[in-house]
Order: structure tokens, then C-alpha cells, then sequence
């Protein structure tokens, strides 16, 4: 006949099995939903390349330089993620290219909040209909718009989780063949498959 301490042991074990377990099961969620493609919302209408882009004159003052967009949810774990990634496209190009980053969040956010979260003073757009001209349904994204105000690119840093892959770094392949005048340059299915939160709030 079992004794009380060895009931209470074979307890405790179960619990901590049972813990372990939803412990394990929350993590494989939240691994899984970052690898899928985000879900395309209802009535989404594809922005194609070449499409004029509206952008308030107050956010892109310099149009001798192409425009770099970089949309951002701060509750969203890739967006965190990715902004060492997107600092250090930012820093290498800044001669060349213009720089804005676009907060989709249903959350209020001053612009000095997210400038101190990037560690650089750039232009931070509150503007959601930016998204919606630009195609962009998830962070991170980006977008590249060119002097004449044309989407040149609309898609993913990369295809790693996290945005970090320097191998498939689709950003910089983007900001290279606008830079160099390449009027051919195609983007394949990982470039520009959606992945990450949706908007504006961070889920997937």
C-alpha cells in the first residue's frame, strides 16, 4: 500500500509533467504561427510594382532619394526581432536612400517612443492608409519607393523567422537594383509572401 509520501510524490511528478508539457505546447505554437504565411484579409487588394504611391510631402521632403518604408508593430516579436537588422540597412544606405518608419498598431505611440526603441532620430509616420497604398498587410515589411514616387518593392526582409538572414536579404537585393537603375529585377514567392503579425494588431 502506497504511503502518503510517495502519493504526494507521484503528485507532485504528475503536476510537473502536465506543466511541462502545456509549457512545450505553447512554445510549438508560437514557433509554428510565425512560420506560416500571415493570412491575406478579406477584401485585400495587391498593390503591383510601378504603382504611384502617395505619401504626405511631410514625411518625404528629400525626393532626389528614393523613399525606404519600414512598417513596424512594436508588439509584435519579429518586428523586435528585426529592428537590428533594419538599423544596419538604414545606417549603410542613409546617403542614398531616405528612411521613414511606419507604425501599425492600434496602441498610441509618440515618436520619440519609437525613435529611442531604433536608437536613430528618423521619420515616424502614424498613417495607416500607408500601408493600404502600399500593399502591406503584416510587420515587418518593407517598401521601396522610388523619385517618382513608384513602388519599386513591397515584401519581406528575408525568409528567416526573425528577418535576419543575411543570405536572403531581399531588402538590400531591393535597395541595390533600384540604386543601380535595374528596371528588371524580379522578386520570387519568398520575397513576397507575407509573414509575421497581422495589422494592426499583433497576431497571427
Amino acid at each position: 500500500m502506497p504511503t502518503f509520501g510517495t502519493m504526494k510524490k507521484t503528485l507532485v511528478i504528475g503536476w510537473l509533467v502536465i506543466l511541462l508539457i502545456a509549457v512545450g505546447a505553447l512554445f510549438w505554437y508560437n514557433e509554428l504561427q510565425y512560420q506560416l504565411p500571415t493570412p491575406v484579409p478579406e477584401n485585400y487588394k495587391a498593390v503591383k510594382q510601378g504603382t504611384i504611391v502617395s505619401i504626405n510631402p511631410r514625411h518625404y521632403q528629400d525626393r532626389s532619394k528614393p523613399l525606404f518604408l519600414h512598417f513596424f508593430n512594436p508588439d509584435c516579436p519579429c518586428s523586435r526581432f528585426n529592428i537590428k537588422q533594419f538599423k544596419a540597412i538604414a545606417q549603410q544606405y542613409h546617403r542614398q536612400v531616405n528612411f521613414a518608419i511606419v507604425i501599425m498598431s492600434s496602441k498610441h505611440f509618440t515618436e520619440s517612443e519609437i525613435q529611442d526603441k531604433f536608437g536613430m532620430k528618423l521619420p515616424v509616420i502614424f498613417d495607416p492608409s500607408v500601408a493600404e497604398a502600399c500593399g502591406v498587410y503584416s510587420t515587418p515589411q518593407a517598401a521601396l519607393i522610388d523619385t517618382g514616387s513608384k513602388l519599386y518593392y513591397r515584401g519581406n526582409y528575408n525568409i528567416s523567422r526573425y528577418c535576419t538572414d543575411e543570405k536572403t536579404s531581399f531588402a538590400k537585393v531591393a535597395i541595390n537594383g533600384l540604386l543601380n537603375d535595374n528596371t528588371r529585377l524580379t522578386f520570387n514567392k519568398l520575397a513576397l509572401t507575407s509573414y509575421g503579425c497581422r495589422l494592426p494588431d499583433c497576431h497571427n
